[in-house]
């Protein structure tokens, strides 16, 4: 999985957005207004008005605001901005893309499958089931899913919860996981139960995948991004600015730090750079395991 998105990322990395999580808390400001003129119920996903012909309620789901405005709404909405600004800067913004637009991705097709099986499947009636898969259709599991995977991250961050009560982000994310099972277990329409469990799932599958085929967490970390971009700039550097053979005029590509020979010099040396090393330092094999790190 990782490799292949390095391979998306060096090809379509240029199209991602960029501060996207600005881009999803102003859809959710025209969401909020949208609501109060009443159009709002126009652009929730609803599977039945979209298979007769209401498509662009594939896109415009989106921009729904996952619960009531109030206080508590705004202070969460900037706190995942903040998640979400952060992750971007980890991850890079095409990462960061793939992660949020996975979510949405699964979210839809999971409200689809739901429509599928109680429309058809149980021969209940299709509009009344679109209507009630839409009431519970939101980014609202898509949100979490950036909580959680920021706690999967930096799992001892301590934040304050409601401004004043200290503790560690991985204990909130525990706590959040808890109260979603109880809030869908607690529902005594069985029907109601599985929409709510199905859209849980879906919209955190994402989630699910970063965290199974991410089991070492640190190579997600800021500084061990960091500490690969400036390896490869690195690198780059010392491609762009070679020796120049005295004698030939040719211009070197690789040059030992330690013993100051190129290829030119010999063309049966090997060239590395250490990455342990403070620095655009480039040994030949002679020197790669034997040389003093440079701090």
């Amino acid at each position: 999985m990782n490799s292949f998105l390095d391979k998306a990322e060096r090809k379509y990395g240029k199209y991602a957005i960029n501060n996207l999580s600005l881009y999803i808390i102003v859809a959710y400001v025209i969401g909020y207004i949208l609501s109060l003129t009443g159009t709002v119920d126009f652009l929730r996903l609803n599977p039945y008005e979209i298979v007769h012909g209401q498509v662009w309620r594939i896109i415009t789901w989106i921009i729904v605001p996952p619960s009531s405005l109030g206080i508590f709404t705004i202070i969460m909405l900037f706190f995942y901005y903040s998640l979400g600004r952060s992750l971007e800067m980890t991850w890079g913004a095409f990462r960061y893309n793939v992660y949020i637009f996975s979510g949405m991705i699964f979210t839809f097709i999971g409200a689809m499958l739901l429509y599928v099986f109680f429309a058809y499947a149980s021969n209940n009636n299709p509009e009344e089931v679109g209507f009630v898969i839409s009431m519970y259709v939101t980014t609202y599991y898509v949100n979490m899913s950036i909580f959680l995977v920021f706690a999967a991250l930096y799992p001892n961050m301590q934040v304050l919860l409601y401004f004043f009560i200290p503790i560690k982000i991985k204990w909130m994310a525990i706590l959040y996981a808890v109260l979603l099972v109880v809030e869908v277990v607690q529902i005594r329409s069985l029907p109601i139960i599985i929409i709510r469990g199905v859209i849980l799932l879906a919209s955190l599958l994402n989630f699910l995948i970063f965290f199974l085929n991410s089991r070492n967490m640190k190579r997600f970390s800021y500084a061990e991004r960091k500490r690969q971009a400036d390896f490869r700039n690195s690198v780059n550097q010392a491609k762009s600015t070679g020796a120049k053979d005295s004698t030939t005029g040719k211009i070197s590509k690789h040059k030992c730090a330690i013993c100051g020979r190129t290829e030119l010099d010999n063309p049966d040396l090997e060239f590395r750079f250490c990455s342990k090393c403070n620095g655009n330092y480039e040994y030949c094999n002679e020197h790669l395991f034997t040389h003093r790190h440079k701090e």
